[in-house]
């Protein structure tokens, strides 16, 4: 017979216990056990490490990256030789930009607070460069395929134009969902956010 002490709900019942992936007593309470509780680990794993990402420096420089390889993808479309030749351009620009960026966090951190770089700052500066050389470098990924014959040519343009503008917009919406902003709000934001890469798009096709 169960005791009469204890909470219970407006029907009397009592509550269910509260179970979670890291309880104590080992047992295996992520879902149903098993796979499904791997995969219910997977996905809390990325939600973190999502979440993480949105919070750190990163975000900025992979959208500035990502802002200049949009650029130079535009840039080249109507001047590019081979598919190789263009990957190879854009990956010799983000490095160049990601260079940039680096030299200029480093000197204005001496210029700033009137002191040398510490070594221990020197990891930071080098993940903030390799995510604006990962933002900017991305869209080589798919003249990479084009020069394996994977792709076309026209399409690896196609996708790296539409794939850099979707990522401005998917981090704009992010930002602004992290903000506060309601969904509507959120995707106005982002819409705005993304016009910077609508509006290199739409210049090239008045250019051209």
């Amino acid at each position: 017979m169960e005791p009469a002490s204890g909470p219970r709900d407006r029907n009397g019942r009592r509550p269910r216990p509260v179970l979670t992936e890291d309880d104590p007593s080992g047992r295996d309470v992520s879902g149903m056990g098993g796979a499904h509780g791997q995969r219910r680990a997977s996905r809390v794993g990325l939600a973190r490490v999502v979440r993480a990402h949105l919070g750190s420096r990163d975000v900025v420089k992979v959208v500035y990256g990502a802002v200049v390889g949009l650029a130079v993808v535009v840039a080249l479309e109507n001047h590019a030789g081979a598919a190789g030749q263009t990957a190879a351009a854009i990956l010799a620009t983000a490095l160049a930009v990601a260079l940039a960026e680096a030299y200029s966090e480093f000197v204005g951190i001496e210029t700033r607070e009137r002191r040398h770089v510490a070594r221990k700052e020197f990891p930071g500066l080098a993940a903030e460069a390799g995510a604006v050389a990962f933002g900017a470098g991305f869209p080589a990924t798919f003249f990479v395929l084009a020069a394996l014959d994977a792709i076309e040519l026209p399409t690896a343009f196609t996708l790296a134009k539409w794939t850099g503008l979707g990522l401005i917009f998917a981090y704009g919406f992010a930002a602004s969902r992290l903000a506060g902003s309601s969904l509507a709000a959120a995707l106005l934001h982002a819409a705005a956010v993304g016009a910077i890469g609508g509006v290199l798009i739409a210049l090239k096709a008045l250019v051209h």
